[in-house]
């Protein structure tokens, strides 16, 4: 061991001189470009002695579970480094990861979007010049310097084109291009010092996913794309917003939108002022969620608040969800969403027979109960009982976290093992799961019903897909119709019971029962 952190200390020292030696060689060179002087900055003001630590703690306590506290300070400065470093840090796949370290063992402590970087005027119009050939004077009526929002890799601009056109302006910070390659490179010396460290935690597939989704994100163009194609997907929703694209102006650094605003999908406060329903909100999210994840396979992966607005409209008091930033989608196979599908159900029903054998075919092997208690975060009883029928209860959310702390090693090994599509997924639920407890409306029936909805129309499409024969198909489709009458009449139920109506009858029933 001491070997181990001897070679890793010599590598960081190697890598740390010949910077210094290339920047004080290059005196017009901004530091921050370079990302081991963003990652040792990060480990400076996180965890200065963790390595050292580390070294001496082993010698003293060999034994894991006493070295738990400071495996999650090491998860903690991986992450933060991630967050710190540019175009690493609006990543899902550490973001992923980070929800479910978060859920289950201790706060990390995000960054929140206000400490997000921020470019000025000046390289928010270098980046408009080289890529449309025209300064924002020359585009713009008015340009508002203050961006609307920021994150990692761009922020956002409210303009008015020179026709009158109000727009929404996305602007890719200058340097995110060439860092973020080094950033990459950087993650993975990072997560292969935490292997060499803790053997039990596997973390290679963070940096594979990064190589292939971080090029994604960095083309604009390949997020105009995603965004009709989820308007076209879900255009039977008339409660979905989602802005244009004005291609004639956009590249793939500077993308145009329609401008849309609202007010954030968890301020309950906007709500109440506005007079908009959260029940009906938390509905129609799940509600189109249903249908992206388990119909068509093609899922935003990044609701999370200031990317999921609402708000009524003045002239037909209809209340919108404006769904923002359309960066990177996960593209689910048949295979995968039919079993993701089948396992959904199986979950709702509490049959566990099927939990056990969809949660094997997706990957979680004998880990199926942590598996089926990520999924829905609630504690392995609440899954056998129905998670349809508890409501989730603080202490309950108190019990997943004290309990999960001892299965660090086999989270670590399930999120290894599960399809990558799986990953993503697991991030959305989090997001989805965060918002419904601010609208304090988690784990309602509706919920459950619309997946059930969904979950049945998939299946039965690919049944009737697979079959040749005229008589298999009406069979398929008379189940379907019966499947879907079963949900809508228990909804229907439940909404009276919920009404005042409903608690009139009730009275009278037991009013009738007690006189009798």
């Amino acid at each position: 061991m001491a070997r181990r952190a001897l070679k890793l200390a010599s590598l960081a020292t190697a890598a740390a001189a010949t910077t210094g030696f290339y920047l004080y060689g290059n005196k017009h060179l901004d530091p921050n470009d370079f990302g081991v002087v963003r990652v040792g900055r990060a480990f400076a003001t996180k965890n200065p002695d963790l390595f050292v630590r580390r070294v001496v703690l082993l010698r003293l306590f060999p034994k894991r579970q006493q070295l738990l506290p400071l495996t999650t300070s090491l998860l903690s400065g991986v992450f933060h480094v991630g967050q710190k470093n540019m175009s690493l840090s609006n990543h899902r796949c550490i973001c992923a990861l980070q929800n479910v370290y978060e859920t289950c063992v201790v706060p990390i402590g995000a960054p929140s979007s206000s400490q997000a970087p921020q470019s000025s005027r000046q390289e928010i119009e270098q980046v408009i010049l080289e890529d449309l050939g025209k300064g924002i004077n020359e585009l713009f009526i008015s340009f508002e310097d203050a961006p609307l929002g920021a994150a990692s890799l761009a922020q956002v601009h409210k303009a008015v084109l020179h026709d009158g056109r109000t727009v929404a302006v996305k602007v890719q910070h200058p340097k995110v291009q060439t860092q973020s390659s080094k950033d990459i490179l950087l993650m993975e010396v990072l997560v292969s010092a935490v292997k060499q460290i803790f053997p039990d935690f596997e973390f290679m597939w963070l940096v594979e996913e990064s190589k292939k989704n971080l090029p994604l994100e960095l083309d604009f163009l390949n997020e105009g794309r995603n965004a009709e194609k989820v308007a076209h997907m879900l255009r039977k929703f008339d409660f979905l917003k989602i802005p244009k694209i004005y291609w004639e102006l956009s590249t793939k650094r500077v993308l145009f939108m329609e401008f849309m605003e609202g007010g954030q999908v968890n301020d309950k406060a906007y709500m109440e002022r506005n007079c908009i329903n959260v029940n009906e909100i938390s509905y129609n999210l799940g509600k189109m969620y249903s249908e992206m994840i388990f119909v068509n396979g093609f899922v935003h992966c990044d609701p999370h608040p200031g990317n999921v607005l609402v708000k009524k409209c003045p002239s037909t008091g209809k209340t919108h969800i404006i769904l923002l930033d359309h960066g990177l989608y996960q593209v689910l196979s048949e295979n995968f969403r039919l079993d993701y599908c089948r396992l959904w159900q199986a979950l709702i029903k509490s049959d566990m027979k099927r939990v056990q054998k969809y949660s094997r075919r997706l990957g979680a092997g004998d880990l199926y109960p942590l598996f089926a208690c990520m999924l829905t975060a609630r504690s392995w009883e609440s899954v056998n009982r129905g998670i349809d029928q508890l409501p989730v209860t603080k202490q309950e959310d108190v019990e997943i976290r004290t309990n999960a702390a001892m299965y660090l090693p086999q989270i670590t090994k399930l999120l290894n093992s599960v399809p990558r599509q799986m990953l993503l997924l697991l991030k959305t639920n989090d997001l989805l799961r965060g918002i419904e407890s601010a609208l304090q409306t988690r784990a309602s029936a509706s919920s459950f019903l619309n997946m059930s909805r969904c979950c049945i129309r998939a299946v039965s499409t690919h049944q009737r897909s697979k079959s040749d024969s005229l008589y298999r198909k009406a069979q398929i489709s008379i189940s379907e119709a019966l499947s879907l009458w079963q949900i809508n009449l228990y909804e229907l139920f439940l909404r009276l019971k919920g009404s005042q109506l409903g608690n009139w009858v009730i009275a009278f029933l037991s009013w009738m029962h007690h006189s009798s």
